[in-house]
């Protein structure tokens, strides 16, 4: 029976919504915090769950999985060597999905979604030599 079994189309042809699905993990995992409509953040979150669950276990079958998903190298390199084993112990809840305002275009809801042990990057100050001047 197919109870349940219905996802949103969120407007696309097939195609479409699969490379939009591939595009929106790419970000995520290369940057691990993007900001973007309300429901592709809600449905990205379980593709992007399924493919954490199996970067937690690292070994070739694996990492032909996720790349047949992904296809960028880079991706499922930082998915297995950093995110996976940061993940270890967590049994789920990788992805954390805040609503933002909404856009001034269309008045569409924004979210951020990001992985719940995301650090913000610090801003760093340059601290500039003195520069000596020549006698």
């Amino acid at each position: 029976m197919r109870h349940r079994k219905q996802r949103g189309k969120l407007g696309r042809p097939t195609g479409h919504r699969k490379a939009l699905y591939r595009n929106l993990t790419k970000g995520l995992v290369e940057h691990e915090r993007i900001r973007t409509t309300e429901a592709k953040a809600k449905y990205l979150r379980p593709f992007v769950e399924r493919l954490v669950t199996i970067a937690k276990d690292d070994n070739q079958h694996n990492r032909k999985r996720v790349f047949s998903t992904v296809g960028k190298k880079e991706v499922v390199k930082k998915l297995f060597e950093d995110i996976g084993p940061r993940m270890k112990d967590r049994p789920g809840g990788y992805i954390r999905v805040i609503r933002d305002n909404q856009r001034a275009g269309d008045g569409s809801w924004m979210a951020v979604i990001e992985f719940v042990d995301y650090q913000a990057p610090t801003k760093v100050t340059r601290v500039e030599e003195p520069v000596e001047a020549e006698a």
